[in-house]
């Protein structure tokens, strides 16, 4: 396994969407060292999530896990999920307003709208068809990777960058005013 390098803001590898991973090469050699390797780096930079396209990878993978987390010490945790090939449904009209940073725009943060609940079909690391329902955070979080893998980023999803705030002043001026979700 191995910390990889993670894009930042203007690399154009973040604009661009990733290709799905062939069914029959999750288990291949190449993509299990990814997965491990994309847990390993998100860990290390104690992110909710990491997508390959933030390692300089097209393929449409990405990893979320939240525990004991600094970056997120009120978030509630979400386990280990590995996802391949992801196709998100929104259920239902109704979104809320959160926080969220990224490893890609490094000390930043800003206010997006997302969906509080949507459905998540996908391929976990071996192969097998996950089909789940996500709401609030964890929701938020999938919308957030997902969306990397299409070459979005948050910023693309804010409607007012006013929000936009520098780790260091959102800690002074804004934590503590409004609900904290990233």
């Amino acid at each position: 396994m191995a910390i990889l390098k993670v894009a930042r803001l203007g690399h154009p590898v973040l604009r661009q969407p990733a290709k799905a991973v062939p069914v029959g090469e999750i288990r291949a050699p190449e993509t299990q060292r990814l997965i491990d390797d994309l847990i390993e780096t998100m860990r290390e930079y104690d992110g909710a999530g990491l997508a390959a396209n933030q390692v300089h990878t097209l393929k449409q993978v990405c990893v979320i896990e939240v525990l004991e987390n600094p970056r997120y010490p009120d978030a509630p945790h979400v386990p280990l999920t590995v996802v391949i090939n992801p196709v998100v449904t929104p259920l239902g009209d109704e979104m809320e307003a959160g926080w969220e940073g990224c490893l890609s725009v490094p000390d930043m943060r800003g206010l997006v709208e997302r969906y509080t609940a949507v459905r998540l079909q996908c391929y976990d690391r071996q192969g097998q068809h996950v089909d789940l329902i996500a709401k609030e955070f964890f929701a938020r979080v999938i919308q957030h990777e997902t969306d990397h893998l299409n070459g979005i980023v948050y910023l693309d999803r804010m409607r007012d960058l006013s929000t936009l705030a520098h780790i260091a002043e959102w800690n002074k001026q804004w934590l503590g005013t409004r609900e904290h979700a990233d």
